[in-house]
């Protein structure tokens, strides 16, 4: 049978890529991928070359159904989101399940998380975490999760956009003002950067910016609950 190989990628800077995910992307007969535009970028800076195929997140189920039919036919493949670890908010996980489901191999290679960077640069020594990832874009929904999070007491991760964190910033700081965020913007890129403090610290400390940019990681901890 053939196997499923879910491989990580760098998140911002490409030299973070593995010399196991390198060797299994030259190996597979057809590499997988979120968004093949973004991909192939990749392999081509590695001097890989091999059939690509879509894995949108829209149509996840489509895509995953057009890998298990290369597996089916003896094909390996791997699979890579466009940063970091296929299925943590990321497309993969439909894929992983059916490949398992129609009797393949389902393979992991670990690798670049901004989940994981982002624990490992906060100084925190928490014992458990709850990864959240994207809230939903919707006002009313992101604000009700966000107190539901917030009234476990517990350590929580999200993802958020440079269009909502100012927002999400600020919904943090009306339901609990005393909790503390620790926020990663462009990890590992060329103007990454970390900002610590109340909700109302670091929304201030944007604000103060002509323009706000890059994806930002944020773990929220502590406050009236914890």
């Amino acid at each position: 049978m053939a196997t499923l190989y879910m491989v990580a990628t760098p998140i911002g800077n490409l030299q973070d890529i593995t010399l196991r995910a390198l060797e299994v992307l030259k190996s597979v007969d057809t590499v997988a991928c979120e968004d093949t535009r973004h991909t192939l970028k990749l392999l081509t800076h590695f001097g890989i070359r091999k059939p690509l195929v879509a894995c949108y997140a829209y149509e996840e189920e489509k895509g995953a159904r057009r890998i298990l039919g290369l597996l089916d036919s003896g094909k390996d493949v791997a699979y890579c989101s466009d940063a970091g670890t296929p299925a943590l908010s990321d497309p993969g996980a439909r894929a992983a399940a059916l490949a398992r489901e129609g009797g393949h191999d389902v393979v992991p290679v670990p690798g670049p998380s901004a989940f994981a960077c982002l624990l490992s640069a906060s100084g925190l020594p928490v014992k458990s975490v709850l990864f959240e990832g994207f809230l939903s874009p919707k006002p009313g929904r992101r604000r009700s999760r966000l107190a539901e999070l917030l009234a476990r007491g517990e350590a929580f991760v999200v993802y958020e956009s440079p269009h909502r964190i100012l927002k999400l910033l600020l919904d943090l700081a009306d339901l609990d003002p005393e909790c503390r965020v620790f926020a990663g913007r462009e990890m590992t890129k060329a103007f990454e950067e970390y900002m610590a403090g109340t909700p109302g610290e670091v929304c201030s400390a944007l604000e103060s910016r002509e323009k706000v940019q890059g994806e930002f990681s944020v773990l929220v901890y502590g406050g009236k609950n914890a």
